[in-house]
């Protein structure tokens, strides 16, 4: 059992989650034409939380996270709330080959730091996205290493001109970028520091 298997049954109740959500969510409608024939893919996504806030905007969205946990809940959701295009599937694209289908759409949020192999996971969204589709990645703009703590061994967030430079050459094009929220969040010397989110919108050629 991991972190995010321990922490899922609460994820929800930390409101910062739900206000991050809410403004990673309402950038990716004002900023991507969607529509209801779009089918969309969620990369790591925890309980769901974005996932359930777009999808009266899109025809279907499948709920990939590898933990276990977070999966149970996304299905708990699911079930209580009777919607019926959301699917939830514990799944590890960083290992594992996903072959239901292609999207028009796929989103992250803050799961790409969590990533060891970022071009593997890259390319593998250019394969499941159809040509034309969108790729919109929320994670944090480099940091120094508080965020997480002592241990921590994923990215210590993201040079935009350097993750721009990698998606480019994966065949990504129109590529932008914005500020979509902060963090608020006390580190392990028990001061408070922030922490500044971008979306990052990109388009496959």
């Amino acid at each position: 059992m991991n972190e995010f298997d321990l922490k899922a049954s609460v994820w929800d109740n930390n409101q910062m989650h739900v206000e991050r959500s809410v403004s990673v969510s309402g950038e990716i409608i004002r900023r991507i034409p969607l529509n209801n024939n779009m089918r969309a893919l969620e990369f790591g996504a925890g309980t769901g939380i974005t996932s359930f806030l777009l999808k009266d905007h899109l025809k279907e969205i499948i709920m990939l996270d590898s933990s276990p946990g977070m999966t149970e809940v996304m299905n708990e959701k699911i079930s209580a709330s009777g919607v019926t295009n959301l699917r939830a599937v514990c799944f590890n694209l960083e290992n594992e080959t996903f072959t239901d289908g292609t999207f028009d759409l796929i989103f992250t949020q803050m799961a790409l730091h969590h990533v060891s192999d970022i071009a593997n996971v890259i390319e593998k969204f250019r394969q499941l996205l159809n040509r034309g589709g969108f790729l919109a990645i929320a994670d944090l703009y480099p940091e120094d290493g508080s965020f997480h703590g002592p241990g921590f061994s994923g990215y210590k967030g993201f040079s935009i001109n350097e993750l721009s430079k990698l998606l480019t050459a994966k065949g990504f094009t129109d590529i932008s970028e914005e500020p979509c929220f902060s963090i608020n969040k006390k580190v392990h010397d028990g001061s408070m520091k922030k922490f500044d989110l971008f979306l990052l919108i990109a388009k496959k050629a």
